[in-house]
């Protein structure tokens, strides 16, 4: 359940009188976020997370949710050393919405991990956006030649041109993973759809009679090829086919039974080992190494396999991240011209980029002609 705050004034909503009794700079950097952040609008998105029910308690404010978030992420600390260092920093919590200064921690390190939950990307990238606006907006008031907002008009309007450069780069954030193989993987799932099928047969969903899995030979198949130090693509592909079949087996004994009834947890497991049986499956008919959304890791299948070609490792695994500056948004112009890698230059891209007047520099689409002079 979450209660909103009761609108009568209360002495944090007379910031003088925090101030005066704290004795707190009204000119902090944390009081002036504090003023920037649109409270009541992220409060009416944050009640949505809850239900009506009398008799439980009610749930931190939405100002110590994203508050505390956005300390912690500020200055790069654990749960516990954001609570300790709220309860030692009067200005945190002002940012946060006590409504005095304390000596102790405002709530447990472990309500922090609620708060994570509850909070979506989403929301943080509305309030980002609207920080971001509000500041352009006091800029250009504040600004003497009048800036963008000299009349309404913006930089088209006033005939100005491109400026700048906008430099694009893509990075991966890595993993803390084993070198998958495909092996190891098949082997990884069958030992997930063994537990599932004990799990049911704990449960009673198996009839009494517990599936024949041949888990036993599929053990001794991998310790057998994981011996070989240097095996043969023969030996591979056999390998493969076998485990291949195990999964098959284990998954038409699972498909007999009512799954609905398990865990959360084997349910996530389950869906993900389907996926990763297709994908090798499909692999191994069509001789290739590459599948769309290829899973390299059971427990988190959303790491990717990406190609850096670095010297240390040709692959990476993790999530691609693309790194840029919003240029338009706080220029308000677009840049003059784009430096950026190869895999950003799209027909799309390109096309984008003729229709605004950016140069994107890079070779052109295509096979490069024969002659390098007109490669260009």
């Amino acid at each position: 359940m979450y209660k909103k705050k009761s609108p009568q004034m209360s002495m944090f909503k007379a910031p003088e009188n925090f101030m005066m009794l704290s004795g707190l700079d009204p000119n902090n950097r944390w009081i002036r976020m504090s003023e920037l952040i649109p409270w009541d609008l992220v409060e009416e998105k944050y009640a949505k997370n809850f239900k009506e029910t009398p008799f439980s308690r009610p749930a931190k404010p939405v100002r110590m949710a994203i508050g505390t978030q956005i300390i912690k992420e500020k200055y790069v600390l654990s749960d516990d050393e954001t609570v300790e260092m709220i309860a030692e920093n009067p200005y945190l919590q002002y940012f946060i919405g006590l409504e005095a200064f304390s000596n102790k921690a405002p709530m447990e390190a472990s309500v922090l991990t609620l708060f994570r939950k509850r909070i979506t990307p989403e929301m943080l990238a509305e309030i980002n956006d609207y920080i971001i606006g509000r500041k352009k907006k006091d800029d250009d008031e504040n600004d003497p030649s009048g800036g963008a907002a000299n009349g309404g008009e913006s930089a088209e309007t006033q005939g100005k041109t491109n400026e700048g450069t906008l430099i694009l780069d893509a990075t991966c954030v890595l993993s803390d993973i084993r070198f998958p193989t495909d092996i190891s993987l098949l082997n990884e799932g069958l030992e997930c759809l063994e537990g599932i099928i004990d799990e049911l047969h704990e449960m009673g969903l198996t009839n009494g009679v517990k599936p024949r899995t041949y888990r036993q030979v599929a053990r001794r198949d991998y310790l057998r090829f994981i011996r070989n130090r240097k095996p043969k693509k023969k030996v591979i592909r056999a390998t493969i086919r076998k485990q291949l079949c195990y999964m098959r087996r284990d998954l038409a004994a699972i498909e007999t039974c009512d799954t609905a009834k398990l865990s959360s947890n084997s349910q996530q497991r389950l869906a993900v080992v389907r996926k990763l049986y297709e994908q090798q499956k499909q692999m191994y008919e069509t001789k290739t190494h590459q599948v769309p959304d290829r899973i390299v890791s059971i427990h988190q299948p959303w790491v990717r396999p990406i190609v850096r070609g670095k010297a240390t490792a040709d692959v990476e695994f993790g999530a691609k991240v693309a790194i840029s500056v919003r240029y338009k948004e706080q220029t308000g112009l677009y840049p003059q011209r784009i430096l950026a890698d190869k895999i950003y230059r799209t027909r799309d891209n390109l096309q984008y980029c003729d229709m605004h007047h950016i140069h994107m520099s890079g070779p052109k689409l295509g096979r490069p002609p024969k002659d390098k002079a007109l490669y260009a």
